[in-house]
């Protein structure tokens, strides 16, 4: 066992450049902004040494060992460390018993690093999970495999996972460089000199991965002179062909056992799915290239000429079926021509999932009742005098085109429908003589009738029952919407403001769990309420929360609350709907919107309201409605209440003019079930103080208006209404203009 994961200084010179070049701190660490960067959880929580058990989960190079060090590097907690592949039960008890040394006598939690954590198999993982229940030792586990599959379950409930993604051309450019320039760990003391066309070569070779960059680059600028390290200031000239023999080829990341390989076929399917012939070619050519077996992938074209083509196209099942025969034949390498074709047919044949049709019924029959067989379907040869099993089948070769209109299901699936033939190739025309009999059919009555039990509840609770239901399939409706268009990933900063709060501040906790979400209140009544709920959070998850005035939202210092002062969402609910000054709002919510940031903005639109002329029984009186609605029409187009004087696309133009790009707008209509009280009708026509019944007492005269007020708590007045509301939702992207040097 290895307890020291850092090389001391004297050893330095005699390490590998990759090692040598591992970053000390987060803020020298390359890449991994989406759990590393600004606000992001996993850096908040290195930053205040606040680890609870995390397994790193990504391809080779990509930064795992090296984050475990930097961990190292700033936790006060002890810190050991173990290679899966080389230790067992043994070496994780002798760790187990430095860990309770160092907290017997220390009082030190110890962090243990295990690399490689999928080596181990599950009795060694068990082995280690009460130590990590107890709190004995946090574990931080390093895995290339998926770890839902490769760690135990019960190990992976306790620990966050983090995902790390392979590095990007500028993350390997920006380490090649510091490599380059670092007088003391890498190149900087010598002239070095790299064709731009060297340096690319080794960064696109090096796919993702840093360790294989400079161990190519160690390689090419060592073995590039006679001598290593030259005398005096002598150039050391990298080239092309330097770098082409110092880095051969591309290492493929592909494990036909692991979690590539699902990855790949994966997105091969879905390429053939989509009719992509280029993006099926391209994840063919992957997977032969890093070995996959032909046979393997000619199954699952079988497979996807039933379920994805069907009867689109019935050739398709022959001619994968005759290409996966004739490669048996042929072998490799020119069995590569029958794998194309195969992949070309399928690609741009038309496409039907209507044999998924099977698996509907498929699921009645599990969870349904179990249906009688129609008499007329029944086996006759055995019982039809006794029971009359048979009689009423109706045989359809007697009849013209060898169809006659009967019932086939049995009573209680009377004209469900399981098939849903597609209109496209070969089925399309099908689908319309399937149509027509289905139509035919619906008119046909069965003799199998089943008892229909009915049941009416008591009305007082049913109408709260559904009042509640209505309300909760609107809000989760509104919120579903609003998800769609955030696309919140886990790690993003966002920023929430809204009135009420807590609909979507809520949500967006829960889908930016390795961000940060940072709430803006307008009252300490609001941060009361919001820090109340947030007590049920670890303090690394729950929402930062500030005071603000949405007119002055460049005063709020949040820089001093969080750090920084851009997000990557920005999700704004009732806040613009009553202002004056919505165009100043939305020219400051720009300024804290990240370059590709998205804005979603989601308003009651007032002037779409309900109108009171729709729900109040006039009793015949149909010239006081008219002349009712006209005045509601006038009122609600009124051009001095910034409640009224704006639609969606007045919003949307003053994003654009912010310098957003609109990516999607709509507006969502629906009823809500509600009692009127009378205090409601009293405020709305009978208050002088009230806009609108100023509006109509001006308007209509205070007579008329008084007969409306009467007539309204006639009809509504603590009764059920249908209340009518419109919400517009809109997307928008920040591009920013980039500066010019």
């Amino acid at each position: 066992m290895d307890n020291n994961l850092f090389s001391a200084a004297s050893r330095e010179k005699a390490e590998p450049l990759a090692a040598r070049m591992r970053p000390r701190t987060i803020d020298e660490f390359v890449g991994q902004e989406h759990i590393l960067g600004p606000g992001r959880l996993l850096r908040r929580a290195i930053q205040a040494d606040r680890l609870s058990s995390l397994i790193f989960y990504g391809p080779p190079g990509c930064g795992k060992t090296t984050l475990a060090r930097v961990i190292a590097n700033t936790t006060k907690s002890a810190f050991l460390s173990l290679n899966a592949v080389l230790s067992g039960v043994k070496e994780v008890r002798e760790a187990i018993a430095k860990a309770q040394e160092e907290l017997a006598y220390r009082g030190r939690r110890t962090i243990l690093f295990v690399d490689e954590v999928h080596r181990w198999n599950k009795a060694q993982q068990d082995a280690l999970l009460p130590w990590v229940e107890n709190g004995t030792v946090i574990l931080i586990g390093a895995t290339t495999e998926n770890p839902y599959f490769e760690v135990n379950s019960a190990l992976i409930s306790r620990s966050r996972i983090f995902q790390l993604l392979p590095l990007t051309e500028e993350h390997l450019r920006q380490i090649a460089l510091n490599a380059l320039a670092d007088p003391v760990r890498g190149y900087g003391k010598y002239n070095i000199k790299i064709d731009q066309d060297a340096l690319t070569h080794l960064i696109n070779i090096a796919n993702g991965d840093a360790r294989t960059l400079l161990s190519a680059l160690e390689l090419a600028v060592e073995t590039t002179p006679d001598n290593f390290p030259p005398e005096g200031n002598e150039p050391i000239y990298i080239s092309k062909e330097v770098a082409e023999e110092s880095i051969q080829r591309k290492a493929v990341l592909y494990d036909k056992e692991g979690d590539f390989h699902y990855d790949i076929i994966s997105a091969f399917i879905k390429s053939l799915r989509g009719s992509d012939p280029d993006a099926a070619f391209y994840w063919l050519a992957r997977m032969i290239d890093a070995g996959e077996d032909p046979r393997f992938i000619f199954r699952r074209m079988l497979i996807l000429a039933s379920e994805d083509v069907g009867l689109a196209d019935p050739q398709a099942i022959q001619v994968v079926n005759s290409c996966a025969q004739a490669f048996d034949r042929v072998g490799m390498p020119e069995g590569q021509y029958h794998l194309a074709q195969a992949v070309l047919y399928l690609a741009t044949c038309p496409k039907s999932n209507s044999v998924m049709g099977y698996f509907d019924a498929l699921r009645a029959v599990r969870e349904e009742k179990s249906h009688e067989v129609p008499t007329h379907l029944k086996d006759s040869s055995r019982d039809s005098k006794g029971f009359g099993h048979g009689q009423g089948y109706i045989y359809p070769h007697a009849y013209r085109d060898h169809w006659v209109a009967q019932n086939y299901l049995p009573a209680g699936l009377k004209n469900r429908i399981f098939y849903r033939p597609a209109k496209t190739g070969y089925e399309a025309r099908l689908a319309e003589e399937v149509e027509k009999r289905r139509t035919i059919l619906m008119d046909i009555e069965t003799e199998d009738t089943e008892e229909i039990l009915s049941f009416t509840p008591n009305s007082i609770t049913g109408w709260q029952n559904r009042t509640e239901e209505a309300a909760e399939r609107n809000t989760e409706k509104l919120l579903a919407k609003i998800t769609e268009h955030a696309k919140i990933t886990r790690h993003n900063r966002v920023l929430v403001l809204e009135t009420p709060p807590g609909l979507i501040l809520w949500q967006a906790v829960r889908q930016a769990a390795e961000g940060q979400v940072t709430a803006g209140l307008l009252n300490s009544k609001e941060e009361e309420k919001i820090k109340a709920i947030a007590e049920q959070f670890d303090s690394l998850l729950a929402p930062i929360t500030f005071i603000y005035q949405p007119e002055k939202l460049e005063d709020n210092n949040i820089y001093d609350k969080i750090g920084y002062t851009q997000f990557e969402r920005i999700l704004v609910r009732n806040l613009l709907g009553t202002k004056s000054n919505k165009e100043t709002i939305i020219k400051q919510l720009a300024t804290l919107t990240e370059n590709n940031g998205k804005i979603v903005i989601t308003e009651t639109i007032y002037r779409e309201g309900q109108r009171l002329n729709e729900i109040i029984n006039f009793r015949g009186n149909e010239i006081l409605r008219e002349e009712l609605k006209q005045a509601e029409e006038e009122f609600y187009s009124s051009n001095n209440d910034p409640r009224l004087n704006w639609q969606p696309e007045t919003l949307q133009e003053m994003l654009i003019q912010a310098g957003y790009a609109i990516k999607k707008a709509e507006r969502i209509r629906y009823g809500v079930k509600r009692i009127i009280k009378k205090q409601e009708i009293e405020k709305w026509l009978g208050d002088t103080n009230s806009p609108y019944s100023s509006f109509m007492r001006q308007k209509l005269g205070v007579e008329k208006t008084e007969t409306i007020r009467e007539q309204a708590i006639t009809s509504l007045a603590e009764r059920e209404i249908q209340w009518k509301r419109e919400i517009c939702i809109i997307s928008a992207e920040m591009k920013k203009q980039k500066q010019q040097f």
